[in-house]
């Protein structure tokens, strides 16, 4: 199967949810719990809920055009981890 590509006038937009989940992902942390007090903090959301949210997001072209490198970064190690199990 061909894969179309989207321009950019046909994507769907990001959420400002959407797009503030992929600025935290793209930060870099220092420690292992400033990010989850980030993500409470900044978000408002649990940790869980936040991941669910970034795994969704990871299968959406809108992510992919808005921040590609995180999204590739992203899916690579999902399906990196994917295979190991």
């Amino acid at each position: 199967m061909r894969r179309r590509w989207l321009s950019v006038g046909e994507l769907g937009e990001l959420s400002e949810r959407d797009r503030a989940v992929l600025a935290l992902e793209g930060r870099q942390w220092r420690t292992a719990g400033a990010k989850e007090r980030a993500i409470r903090e900044e978000l408002g959301l649990s940790s869980t809920r936040y991941y669910q949210l970034l795994n969704g997001l990871l299968d959406r072209e809108e992510a992919l055009a808005f921040a590609p490198v995180l999204v590739n970064r992203l899916r690579r190690v999902r399906e990196a981890r994917r295979a190991a199990r």
